[in-house]
């Protein structure tokens, strides 16, 4: 009984000790404040050069490890707490930050972002306004071209009014003392006006020619041309300022080309010639329609 009871009282003794050694080590007073305030600038600057990404200096082990060391296999829950508390608020402020700077780089990363799309969308319209100039610089150098094409034409008729050139000449025959047109006549004359119907840039010549002499000649031969005149207007409608009508007489003939003397008229007759100029061109170029890209809208 008596060895049980000292067995006991061991046990309970070995118990002790460590609770013992952990209340002294938890007792034991903290370094004075003093001899941490007193340290040098340079400790100072040295200090700041370490601090963390919180601000704050880093966590220093404890001075007292108690009785045990650095391991403690008796350590209470609330000496471990006390421990660890440092550590996580650390943890939180790390977190924190870290929350913090994630978030400030979303915004730059955002803003960035805005910035190149707005650069791209500005580059796709500038260069969509480079196009569209590009092509009303082409559309307007054409126009340019296609003027001064019809300037040119326009100075080259507008120099050859008046130089009208023979295109057709008909013979009309009258019986002597006669001014009705024959059937033959007027189909001459048919020949030759049909095709001026809408036509520009054209006169007429009507020269009448008879035989005898003085004004009796000139009065014959102005009544056959007069007669000529009247068919042309009433039957193909060709206006009267656009036909020159002159009574020759007994004037003669041009000479022949072949350097013959001319003759003199036997009979009564008509000269009916047929003048152009550039006029009908002119107008034909002013009515070509443009190219395509002159039809485009104007631009806004």
């Amino acid at each position: 009984m008596n060895s049980r009871t000292l067995a006991a009282l061991l046990l309970s003794g070995a118990l002790a000790v460590p609770v013992l050694a952990q209340d002294s080590s938890t007792t034991i007073p903290s370094p004075p404040p003093a001899q941490t305030t007193t340290a040098a600038p340079a400790a100072d600057q040295n200090t700041t050069a370490t601090q963390g990404a919180s601000g704050k200096e880093p966590l220093q082990p404890p001075a007292h490890e108690g009785f045990w060391g650095h391991l403690n296999p008796f350590a209470r829950k609330k000496y471990v707490q006390k421990q660890t508390a440092p550590i996580r608020d650390r943890v939180n402020e790390l977190d924190e930050l870290t929350a913090e700077n994630s978030k400030m780089i979303k915004d730059v990363d955002s803003r960035a972002q805005q910035g190149i799309q707005m650069a791209s969308a500005k580059a796709n319209e500038a260069d969509q306004h480079a196009v569209d100039a590009g092509n009303r610089a082409q559309a307007a150098q054409q126009t340019a071209q296609q003027a001064n094409t019809r300037i040119q034409s326009v100075e080259n008729v507008v120099t050859n009014i008046d130089q009208y050139q023979a295109s057709n000449q008909t013979e009309i025959r009258f019986k002597p003392g006669q001014t009705v047109l024959s059937k033959k006549a007027k189909d001459a004359l048919d020949d030759m006006a049909t095709p001026l119907k809408g036509q520009h840039g054209y006169i007429v010549e009507v020269q009448g020619f008879s035989a005898g002499h003085g004004q009796s000649a000139i009065a014959d031969s102005q009544k056959m041309a007069e007669s000529v005149v009247r068919y042309l207007v009433l039957n193909h409608d060709i206006p009267v300022y656009r036909i020159y009508l002159v009574g020759m007489g007994n004037a003669p003939a041009q000479a022949a080309a072949n350097g013959e003397a001319p003759k003199r008229t036997t009979g009564g007759r008509v000269e009916v010639s047929l003048l152009k100029n550039n006029l009908e061109q002119l107008s034909s170029n002013s009515n070509e329609p443009l190219p395509a890209t002159q039809q485009q809208a104007p631009p806004k």
